[in-house]
């Protein structure tokens, strides 16, 4: 009995370590990233959930302004909101015309004009996350309540309350600070972003039709996506801030799932805030940090 007892320890010990031996060193990668941000003048934050199953982070409990990035968990809210009044996707949404605002950044307004009076739930969801429009957030916005019935329905998805939204894009455009109303950990945001592409994009098709969208976002393509090209899927969304009175970046974002060829998946949120870099060199930073995790990730 003791001779059969060793055995089984035996081969359970093997297999364990090498099953352990199979997995990347996560932590060294953590600590491969705080050694290089700390050489940034900037704040940063990042989180990686891998598989489902390991989570690596710096900063990971700060709170960070989302800019943009804040109209993913606002699409989710739509699609709720959608799903639950018994609507589809392809039912149109009525445009007031002080909500079609000519000073801000709206590729929508240049492709379809300011006397447009409607667009299909799916295109203005399209517009907000694929090309980051802000005209397009605000008809969203509007269609269901507001900033307030946003939160409630977050909440209602269990989203984490680390994730807050307070603030339109024209309150925004109107106000600068007020983008720390809309507000996000790292670790708040990968763990939507996992949530997402494990569970909540198979709840429905309109669901389904946020995770194909993300898939083609348009913004940002020199930050989390840049040394995947040809390597990995990526679904993300970004974010952007201001320079402020004292010359320094106040948000430059991106957060998003990374799907690998063999089957592996990570989400991953990296927030930057108060660089005293410019978009093109904190755009970078991010790259440099998305391409160090995948290496990680990817090591054998």
């Amino acid at each position: 009995m003791s001779y059969r007892f060793l055995y089984i320890f035996i081969t359970f010990a093997l297999c364990f370590g090498n099953a352990k031996a199979d997995r990347p060193d996560f932590q060294g990668l953590e600590n491969q990233l705080s050694q290089y941000i700390k050489t940034k003048d900037a704040r940063i934050g990042v989180a990686v959930i891998i598989n489902n199953r390991d989570t690596i982070q710096f900063n990971g409990t700060r709170e960070f302004p989302m800019m943009s990035v804040f109209k993913f968990p606002l699409s989710l809210a739509v699609v709720q909101w959608i799903d639950k009044q018994g609507k589809t996707l392809d039912e149109s949404a009525k445009i007031e015309s002080d909500l079609m605002r000519v000073d801000t950044y709206s590729p929508m307004f240049k492709n379809y004009g300011k006397d447009i009076k409607n667009l299909s739930f799916k295109e203005l969801i399209y517009w907000a996350l694929v090309h980051s429009d802000n005209n397009a957030c605000d008809i969203l916005l509007d269609q269901i309540g507001g900033t307030s019935a946003v939160d409630s329905i977050l909440r209602e998805l269990q989203v984490d309350e680390s994730i807050t939204i307070g603030a339109t894009e024209a309150q925004m455009d109107e106000n600068r600070y007020l983008i720390y109303l809309n507000r996000s950990t790292p670790l708040g945001m990968a763990s939507l972003f996992n949530r997402f592409d494990k569970e909540l994009r198979h709840q429905s098709e309109s669901f389904q039709e946020i995770a194909m969208l993300l898939d083609q976002c348009k913004t940002g393509t020199d930050r989390l996506p840049a040394p995947l090209e040809n390597k990995a899927v990526i679904g993300h969304k970004t974010g952007t801030g201001f320079i402020s009175p004292e010359g320094r970046l106040t948000a430059l974002n991106d957060c998003g799932c990374v799907k690998l060829p063999d089957g592996s998946r990570y989400a991953i949120a990296i927030f930057i805030a108060d660089s005293a870099y410019n978009i093109e060199e904190s755009s970078a930073i991010i790259a440099t940090i998305s391409e160090m995790v995948y290496k990680m990730i990817t090591a054998r």
